[in-house]
């Protein structure tokens, strides 16, 4: 057997997500770009389909409303107060 014949073997043997995680890594070694660039990486990776708690949501809802009630402070000032 040949490597593009066990090569078409195993990719019939993926599930979707494999199949498109696969794709993505051989299509960018094809385009030769750099495989490990962090937005390549980034996009890579699969979306969070886990639900938010009950605790999540509150937090949420805690933020909207500070920023909302202008209770927030910069980047710079946090650096300057925390280092």
């Amino acid at each position: 057997m040949t490597t593009k014949e066990r090569l078409h073997k195993l990719v019939d043997e993926l599930s979707e997500a494999e199949a498109d995680d696969a794709l993505r890594y051989v299509g960018s070694r094809r385009e030769g770009e750099a495989t490990d660039s962090f937005e390549r990486w980034l996009d890579s990776r699969p979306d969070d389909d886990e639900p938010l708690t009950a605790e999540d949501e509150e937090a949420i809802a805690e933020g909207l409303a500070d920023k909302a009630a202008g209770r927030l402070i910069s980047h710079e000032e946090m650096l300057r107060k925390y280092g």
